[in-house]
């Protein structure tokens, strides 16, 4: 449902000059209704000046009073030619200053991790320049020796659904240009639900990978077994060692 220009300002408006409920207003304006109840109560959106949708052809009066006359009505926003395709407008992601400092850490987590991802999907993702990208990939970023991988879920500056989107976006166009993956790149392009959701591969310690056929020394253990001699061996006299002690005792 598409909602009016500058939401809070109408929400202030619409409380102070009718007596609809605050669902109604919280419905209409995308707000939370207990948000609505802060702001005539004064706790929120304290100094902000409201804004006429009526006058600023969002609303009319009809639509108003049958919604005060209604507590079910649901207020519906007048069609405004020119707000056609606002939505759909395409350009960088708006970034808030408190977060702008946390940008390159987030574009190198994800360089780091995700280096199937496309400048563009970067861009998008954490609101950046491609010539900002290119720097990072190529680590001659001007604070570089600074800089430390942060997810950018975990710095606000983008919802996992749309990490998620854009790793499977970039798996597929992978796997159409035919090129070979492998096993960890496969997991670095599976979803967080994919990723929970699979068996745990049992995998070699790399410490001892490579030892169980050989030995320290290199050589394989079956050829240096050798038949041990037989314990008899060693108390069995010969026979020619009897006859030469008979000899000695007829001297």
């Amino acid at each position: 449902m598409a909602k009016p220009l500058m939401a809070k300002a109408t929400a202030v408006w619409l409380v102070d000059n009718t007596t609809l409920s605050f669902k109604q207003i919280a419905d209409f304006c995308g707000l939370h209704e207990l948000e609505i109840q802060g702001i005539a109560d004064g706790d929120v959106a304290a100094g902000v000046k409201g804004f006429d949708p009526i006058a600023n052809n969002q609303l009319t009066q009809d639509e108003i009073d049958a919604g005060e006359k209604d507590p079910l009505h649901k207020l519906q926003l007048k069609f405004n030619p020119a707000a056609v395709g606002e939505e759909k407008r395409r350009g960088p992601r708006y970034t808030p200053l408190s977060k702008r400092q946390d940008r390159p850490n987030a574009i190198l987590w994800l360089v780091k991790f995700h280096p199937e991802l496309a400048d563009s999907q970067i861009a998008r993702l954490v609101g950046t320049t491609k010539p900002t990208i290119q720097s990072i990939r190529e680590r001659t970023h001007w604070n570089i020796a600074n800089m430390q991988p942060v997810d950018p879920v975990a710095l606000g500056l983008c919802k996992q659904t749309e990490l998620d989107a854009a790793v499977q976006k970039a798996a597929a166009k992978k796997a159409k240009e035919g090129e070979a993956m492998s096993d960890d790149e496969r997991r670095k392009l599976l979803s967080t639900e994919q990723s929970l959701e699979a068996d745990a591969e049992p995998r070699m310690p790399t410490a001892i990978e490579g030892l169980e056929t050989f030995s320290l020394g290199g050589e394989d253990e079956s050829e240096k077994e050798e038949e041990l001699p037989d314990a008899d061996s060693f108390f069995n006299l010969p026979d020619n060692a009897d006859d030469d002690e008979d000899e000695d005792d007829q001297r």
